[in-house]
């Protein structure tokens, strides 16, 4: 092991051989990716959300195939392989396949090109991209003599993007067309393996290679992508003590963090072990920071095609189920939000009961994401106007600074459940807690709504690293806020929190019986 100092993590990198020839930290997956080439299906697809470590699998993948033997020395796979056979590798890369299907056809193009030029293949110029697809097939098994291996990543992105749009019928088209190949060539075909995200199941590559094996809920690659708890314990404790360092916290309390922040992915009902989120563990690592590191690289762009609604479901879609029949097999198109949420990593599973998944946000970052995402929708404002109050509200909840908070507060809350007509069928008091509690999310606060204690239910609980707020809501007509500081005070509210170092402030707050917002608030 080299120095602590000395020791990279792999940021944004995603390529097997730069990680391995440059000296980057490396956690070895490659026992499972030899079962993979060699103990499963000949035809595979591997589901998991974007950024979560399929395109270094891909790469790794390639590099076993081509007999990379010394990328691979003081790894698993050493124990395990013995051949190390050179095998033609044909690689698709699908997130560079754009929105449309001229774009689509270009990159298939260009990448075809190359591959012509590699095998030396002679085709008309007039072949259409099926043609010249299968007839590279062929002449790199002839050439060489292997059985071809065909690696296609991040395949569902073109059929994602153009989604809803007219394009995406014509993306599909290329995808029948050109994919067909894969299973007329089977005797020719080594390993055929398939990345993507959602899944376009009577549409694109499932409807021509019926014979893909679908091992994203198999316990055995449960882990295949993201980094598991004893991974994190085995490869990054030395930047996990740098990063307890830099903050001021204990190891414990770092491993806390991290957990909370970007823990929580389960792919396998048999085999639950938790998943961290690669791409904002690392970075986070990296920046000695906590932040949405995942959800700022795009994660939410194309949330809206496929869940209408979003801002009033989501309280709803953080404890939600799903049929087994349709989370492991159905199409996204007509899977309903939970699916879609599910694939693309906003939703985990959670449990597992008789045939039916609960579904659950798998953890904090996630979570402020997600409210970040819907609040303007909610209170229906543009996201700039809104984002000084956040800012400030943040700032003042961080220090304690009550009167200035709720200032803030009344701002953002004001007018909301009376002017958002989709909020008509709810009751008052559950508008107003699902406004604040989304503002309370959004700023990156972790709140439990109505709370359940030994003496009563707590309509909002919201904590940062330096305060519990214990928040009981009341109507005017309800007694407003004499009624819930008396009912913070008789049920001893503040008591189950008292063992934690930060400080607890209960708030009694008066809500405006029409819902046009805050009108009063009591620090107790």
């Amino acid at each position: 092991m080299t120095e602590t100092n000395e020791r990279k993590l792999p940021v944004g990198i995603q390529s097997f051989k730069k990680i391995r020839e440059e000296g980057y930290l490396y956690v070895d997956k490659t026992e499972m990716v030899w079962n993979l080439a060699n103990k499963g299906a000949r035809y595979d697809y591997l589901s998991r959300p974007r950024r979560f470590g399929k395109s270094v699998l891909v790469d790794t993948l390639q590099c076993y195939f081509e007999g990379r033997k010394e990328l691979f020395e003081g790894l698993k796979i050493m124990e395990m392989e013995k051949d190390w056979t050179c095998h033609p590798v044909i690689r698709l890369d699908m997130s560079n396949g754009s929105d449309n299907a001229k774009d689509l056809e270009a990159y298939l193009d260009f990448v075809f090109s190359k591959y012509e030029k590699l095998y030396e293949t002679k085709l008309p110029d007039t072949a259409s991209l099926t043609v010249r697809f299968s007839n590279i097939i062929e002449t790199a098994n002839k050439m060489t003599g292997k059985q071809v291996v065909i690696l296609i990543d991040e395949y569902d992105s073109p059929l994602q993007h153009s989604w809803k749009t007219p394009e995406h019928e014509n993306c599909t088209r290329v995808y029948r067309s050109v994919f067909s190949v894969l299973k007329t060539l089977d005797e020719i075909e080594r390993f055929v393996f398939i990345t993507g995200i959602t899944k376009f199941t009577q549409i694109s590559l499932f409807s021509v290679l019926n014979n893909l094996s679908n091992i994203s809920f198999d316990a055995e690659y449960a882990g295949i992508c993201g980094i598991t708890q004893q991974e994190l314990a085995d490869n990054f404790m030395p930047e996990i003590n740098q990063m307890a360092e830099a903050n001021g916290w204990t190891t414990e309390e770092t491993l806390r963090q991290l957990k909370a922040y970007y823990d929580g992915y389960h792919f396998c009902i048999d085999n639950m072990v938790d998943i961290y989120n690669p791409y904002s563990l690392v970075h986070a690592l990296s920046s000695k920071r906590l932040r949405s590191f995942w959800a700022s690289s795009g994660a939410t762009t194309i949330l809206a095609k496929f869940v209408n609604d979003m801002e009033i479901r989501l309280k709803d879609l953080d404890q939600c189920a799903i049929i087994s029949t349709t989370i492991e097999s159905s199409d996204v198109t007509g899977g309903g939000a939970e699916l879609f949420m599910y694939q693309s990593g906003y939703l985990t599973i959670k449990g597992y009961t008789g045939g039916t998944y609960m579904l659950g946000i798998p953890n904090h970052e996630v979570r402020q994401a997600l409210y970040e995402m819907v609040l303007p929708a909610l209170a229906m404002r543009k996201g700039s106007d809104i984002q000084s109050a956040q800012a400030f509200l943040n700032l003042n909840l961080y220090n304690g600074n009550m009167p200035e908070a709720m200032k803030q507060l009344k701002a953002l809350v004001a007018d909301v459940p009376y002017s958002n007509k989709k909020l008509a069928s709810m009751d008052m008091e559950e508008r107003y807690r699902l406004i604040i509690s989304t503002i309370l999310n959004a700023i990156g606060m972790r709140v439990e709504v109505e709370k359940m204690i030994s003496t009563g239910r707590i309509d909002i609980v919201a904590e940062n690293s330096t305060f519990i707020y214990v928040m009981e809501l009341k109507l005017t007509k309800n007694g407003g806020v004499n009624a819930a500081e008396k009912q913070i005070t008789d049920n001893r509210y503040t008591e189950p929190f008292k063992a934690d170092k930060r400080k607890t402030i209960a708030l009694a707050i008066e809500l405006d019986d029409l819902g046009k917002g805050l009108l009063e608030w009591k620090q107790l």
